[in-house]
């Protein structure tokens, strides 16, 4: 009996060692780039890790059969499923870190934010579509370890083919949104942090997985939209290419405003104003009516979220602007009363 208590032991000792050891590595190495995100998510596969060393250890000693007088294969075999799972596992692990490490040099490089946007996109639903076939062919392993399951594997591959048209008809849609899913991540046309409307609610993407698409509305509700829908149906993407845009505000007004004087104190207003860019505006009457005329003041922001805010402030202030300097200029319903 201390032979093989001594080998598990060893085996126990050895593992919880090596564990500890590239903990030690990797806590120095986060010492040393502590933005480096790569380090954290290295540190998750220290469990997975010891596991496919532990497994692996007991399988080349072979110490429990002897300690716990069982049958020698099925503790083998017992064995050889966890060694399987933890390295799935630990495949998984590592592959999310190394497209994060990618993720954060590419940062690092890039100056340009679409094109960081896009990247992180794309990286994203490969690690979906890279630990979707990881856990596939591990489960497809552990299956074929059994005797019963490689019998059952004989007969079904000879009907895989009636199998798979029955499960493509029924899962038509999941497979449309799983493409849709590729198609979106690599040809650029929607990415994680662009400004979105679909069927008119305006949003930001939010996430991107290989089933549907979430956006965050501006009151913070969630929009969960299938990714199918950015492929078979138009919608608007403000930020695809500049993120700046062009905001406008309307005024109806009095036919006697002084719009001259507006547009030049609307050209202050933006000059002293943090949330224009400087790039453009103009402040135009684009209609009239029998009781008012319509002005249209626009003006250029860097990002959705400051044009809309930069909309509203030169609204206001122009508002206030008339009514403190020019009253008459505010819409009034004018009556004629006739004394007769």
């Amino acid at each position: 009996m201390l032979w093989p208590l001594a080998s598990l032991l060893t085996a126990v000792l050895a593992t919880l060692f090596a564990g500890w050891l590239v903990d030690q590595v990797l806590q120095r190495l986060a010492a040393r780039r502590p933005d480096a995100p790569v380090w954290g998510l290295l540190r998750r596969c220290r469990v997975p890790l010891q596991l496919v060393l532990l497994a692996a250890l007991l399988l080349a000693a072979r110490p429990v059969h002897r300690v716990l007088h069982s049958d020698d294969a099925a503790v083998r075999h017992g064995v050889l499923l966890v060694l399987i799972a933890s390295l799935g596992w630990l495949s998984v692990r590592v592959l999310a870190a190394v497209l994060e490490a990618f993720l954060s040099r590419y940062e690092t490089v890039t100056e340009d934010a679409s094109r960081v946007r896009r990247v992180r996109t794309q990286l994203g639903l490969v690690r979906r579509v890279g630990s979707a076939a990881v856990w596939t062919v591990t489960v497809g392993a552990l299956l074929l370890t059994f005797d019963t399951m490689r019998t059952v594997g004989t007969s079904l591959l000879a009907s895989a083919g009636v199998i798979g048209i029955i499960a493509g008809i029924a899962a038509q849609s999941a497979l449309g949104n799983f493409f849709a899913g590729l198609q979106i991540a690599f040809s650029d046309t929607v990415r994680i942090g662009d400004t979105v409307v679909v069927d008119g609610q305006q949003g930001t993407v939010e996430e991107i997985t290989l089933s549907y698409l979430v956006l965050r509305l501006w009151d913070y509700r969630r929009l969960v939209v299938p990714v199918s829908y950015f492929v078979a149906r138009p919608y608007e993407n403000w930020t695809r290419r500049d993120p700046g845009l062009l905001g406008w505000a309307l005024l109806h007004l009095d036919h006697r405003t002084p719009v001259d004087e507006l547009r030049a104190e609307l050209e202050r207003y933006l000059a002293g104003s943090g949330l224009w860019d400087g790039r453009e505006w103009s402040l135009t009457v684009t209609d009239t009516t029998p009781s008012t005329i319509v002005v249209r003041a626009a003006m250029t922001a860097r990002d959705p979220d400051t044009t809309a805010a930069l909309r509203l402030a030169a609204r206001e202030h122009l508002l206030a602007y008339l009514r403190d300097h020019h009253p008459e200029s505010l819409p009034r319903v004018r009556t004629e009363w006739d004394r007769a």
